[in-house]
C-alpha cells in the first residue's frame, strides 16, 4: 500500500456498524484486521484496506451494498444494475439523469437531481420532506458514488469546483479532503457537487465488458481519491511524505511548490486545512499503516516519520489517535489470524458486487 493513502476515521467505521447485529461486530472487525478495542476510541483510524474489507463483509452479512446506511437496503446486485442502466447512455449528462431516476425508485430519503447552471454542472441531493432523514454519512457516500461512477463512465477523474454540504464542519471533516477532489464547504443551503459543465458532453466510454473489474474493486474505486489530484493540500502531503524522516518546514515546502509562505497558507486555508494539520496527518497515516502492515520495530517507525525520541512519538501518536502504537500493532496479529482476507473479494465469493 502506498504510504500516501489516507486512513479512515473510526466514526465512519461505526457508522457502518450501527445497524449490524451486536454479536457480529466483534467478529467482522477482527476479520477486517481491526482491533475491537479501537471501535470505542473516538480518534482511532483504520487503513483503506481494512475499511474496504469491513465494507464487503457487512454488505454480504446484511445483503446491502450500502450496508446499514439507508432505510431500505440496497440488495445484492443494485450497483451492477445501476451501472448497466448507464452504459448505453450517449453522454454523461444523460447517464447522470438516469442515475437520479434509478435511485428515485430505490431510496426514500432523497432525490438526486443533475442540471446545468451556466458554465457548471450541478448534482444535488434534494431531501424528501415525507421520507426518513438521511445521515451525513449517507449524503457523503451518495455524492462519492455519483462522482466515482461518473468518472468511471468517462474514463477520466472529474475534478470538482466544489463539494458542498448542508451540515456543520466536524472534527473529522478534514477527511473529506481525501474523498473529494476539490474544495469542501459546510453549512451551505444544500448538499451538492459542482464541476465544469463540459464534462456533461463527454461520451460514455465504458462497455459492459469493463464492468466486472469496476464491481470487483468496489468500494475503493469510487470512495477514495488518489493523491495525484492537483489540489494544493495533496501536493503538500506528497512533499512532506517524500522528505521524511526529515520533517520539512512550511518555508521549505512553499519553496518546492513555488509559492510564498503566505500564498501557500492562504491556498490551504481556502481548501479547509493547514500546513500543520497536513503534517500531522501524513505522519499519523504512515505510522498506522506501518504498524498494521509490517513487523518493523515501533522505534524504527518513529524515526522514519521524524521522531528521534520514541517517547515523543508515543505521545504524538496518542494525541493523533487516542490510542498507543501497541493498540494498532495488535491489528497486525489479528490480520495474521485471518488469511482469507487476502484471498478474494465479495465478487469472488458470494458475488455481492457482480
Amino acid at each position: 500500500m502506498s504510504p500516501l493513502c489516507a486512513t479512515v476515521p473510526i466514526s465512519v467505521v461505526n457508522g457502518f456498524l450501527a445497524r449490524a447485529d451486536r454479536s457480529a461486530i466483534g467478529r467482522l472487525a477482527v476479520r477486517s484486521g481491526i482491533s475491537h478495542n479501537l471501535l470505542s476510541q473516538a480518534a482511532a483510524r483504520v487503513t483503506q484496506e481494512q475499511f474496504a474489507t469491513l465494507y464487503r463483509l457487512l454488505a454480504t452479512e446484511l445483503d446491502d451494498e450500502m450496508p446499514g446506511i439507508f432505510a431500505r437496503p440496497l440488495r445484492k446486485g443494485t450497483l451492477k444494475f445501476l451501472c448497466l442502466s448507464l452504459l448505453d447512455a450517449p453522454r454523461l449528462e444523460v447517464a447522470l439523469h438516469r442515475f437520479g431516476q434509478f435511485f428515485h425508485l430505490v431510496l426514500d430519503e432523497f432525490q438526486i437531481i443533475s442540471r446545468r447552471a451556466e458554465a457548471h454542472a450541478v448534482v444535488e441531493i434534494v431531501p424528501n420532506p415525507h421520507g426518513p432523514v438521511a445521515s451525513a454519512l449517507a449524503r457523503e457516500l451518495m455524492l462519492k458514488l455519483v462522482h466515482g461512477v461518473a468518472s468511471w463512465l468517462v474514463r477520466e477523474k472529474i475534478p470538482l469546483v466544489e463539494a458542498e454540504f448542508d451540515f456543520p464542519r466536524t472534527e473529522q471533516s478534514g477527511d473529506l479532503l481525501n474523498l473529494f477532489p476539490g474544495p469542501v464547504r459546510f453549512e451551505r443551503d444544500c448538499t451538492r457537487l459542482i464541476f465544469d459543465a463540459a464534462y456533461l458532453n463527454l461520451p460514455v466510454r465504458q462497455r459492459r465488458s469493463d464492468l466486472t473489474l469496476f464491481l470487483q474493486r468496489a468500494p475503493e474505486d469510487w470512495i477514495f481519491v488518489s493523491f495525484s489530484e492537483e489540489m494544493v493540500c495533496h501536493r503538500v502531503r506528497q512533499c512532506i511524505a517524500s522528505r521524511l524522516p526529515a520533517v520539512p518546514t512550511v518555508d521549505a515546502v512553499a519553496e518546492q511548490l513555488h509559492y510564498s509562505v503566505r500564498t501557500l497558507c492562504r491556498r490551504l486555508e481556502g481548501e479547509g486545512t493547514s500546513f500543520q494539520a497536513i503534517k500531522d496527518e501524513v505522519r499519523r497515516d504512515i505510522s498506522i499503516q506501518r504498524l498494521i502492515r509490517s513487523d518493523d520495530a515501533i522505534a524504527s517507525i518513529a524515526y522514519d516519520v521524524g521522531f528521534d525520541n520514541p517517547t515523543a512519538f508515543h505521545r504524538a501518536f496518542r494525541h493523533w489517535t487516542g490510542s498507543t502504537p501497541g493498540a494498532y500493532r495488535e491489528a497486525r496479529a489479528l490480520d495474521a489470524r485471518w488469511p482469507e482476507r487476502h484471498v478474494g473479494r465479495f465478487s469472488q465469493s458470494k458475488g455481492s458486487f457482480r
